[in-house]
């Protein structure tokens, strides 16, 4: 009988069992942990949507503007859980991209750590924590389409930041390892401090979301990500793989001119399931995955 793909298997010791390997380098139980959890919670929330079906869920809660004057094309249903579907529907994607970056952190984890690592393979906590950034992107921006309250906007709006905030964070935990010249560990690892910056930093423009431009600092936090990309390509002595970099760059591309398109009502009617903005989340989702995958790709330079 042939053997298998090496690609496809690991390199466990001798007498133990081979482990099949399917994409990302992840095995088959963590594929089944990301699409079983998304399965799961499709399934909890069809069973929310049917229960509430015909049935005001939404009565006594402040609502949106967009409530009553549309931004999208999407038709809303005032009286139903998920006033939209597509746009709530699609916020799914963000949750698959978190669900991988938490089985890959897990991953990292269990894995001893190499001298090749880059600093995501060798820092799993930064991992979990654009994973769950990701989760919570998907969760405020379905509950401010399924609800279109004000509350839920300020949420939808606020959990765009912490995915970036954590890109930042690698970028700035890459370089700080470069220049670390430390003879002996650091009391305080310094991704516990990256982290609380970003904790921190998340909860303050939710906090003040009403009192500044969304715009203005959606605009602050890609451009602040670019610059890192170029002081990487730069300064790295490292290589990194741009083409994550690139991808990630027209996937974002082509989600804005799906969204404005949507905006137009120039994409597609009010009743269809293939909405712009429902490929905006898809297509963020993507962008955000491909600048994870950036991360992940850093190698030592030969």
């Amino acid at each position: 009988m042939p053997l298998p793909p090496k690609s496809l298997t690991s390199d466990p010791p001798p007498g133990s069992p081979v482990t099949l390997r399917l994409g990302f380098g992840l095995p088959l139980r963590d594929h089944a942990f990301v699409w079983g959890g998304l399965a799961l919670l499709a399934l909890v929330l069809l069973t929310f949507s049917c229960a509430y079906q015909g049935k005001s869920a939404w009565t006594g809660w402040v609502e949106s503007r967009e409530l009553r004057q549309p931004s999208y094309a999407e038709r809303i249903y005032a009286e139903h859980l998920f006033r939209t579907r597509s746009n709530t529907w699609s916020n799914l994607a963000f949750v698959v991209v978190g669900f991988y970056a938490l089985a890959l952190g897990g991953r990292d984890l269990r894995r001893p750590a190499g001298p090749a690592d880059g600093y995501v393979l060798a820092t799993p906590a930064l991992s979990l924590l654009f994973g769950l950034a990701c989760c919570l992107l998907g969760f405020g921006s379905g509950f401010y389409h399924a609800s279109l309250s004000r509350w839920g906007q300020q949420l939808d709006v606020a959990s765009m930041y912490p995915p970036l905030l954590v890109c930042i964070a690698l970028h700035l935990g890459r370089w700080l390892r470069r220049f670390d010249r430390a003879a002996t560990p650091r009391p305080i690892p310094l991704w516990t401090l990256l982290a609380a910056l970003v904790v921190v930093t998340s909860y303050l423009l939710y906090r003040f979301k009403w009192s500044m431009s969304s715009a203005t600092v959606l605009t602050t936090l890609i451009l602040i990500t670019a610059g890192g990309a170029l002081g990487d390509a730069v300064f790295a002595r490292r290589t990194l793989r741009f083409r994550w970099l690139a991808a990630s760059t027209l996937a974002l591309a082509a989600a804005v001119v799906c969204r404005q398109l949507d905006i137009a009502g120039k994409f597609s009617g009010p009743d269809a399931w293939l909405q712009g903005h429902a490929l905006w989340h898809g297509l963020t989702a993507l962008s955000l995955a491909c600048a994870y995958a950036y991360h992940r790709s850093e190698r030592p330079a030969r």
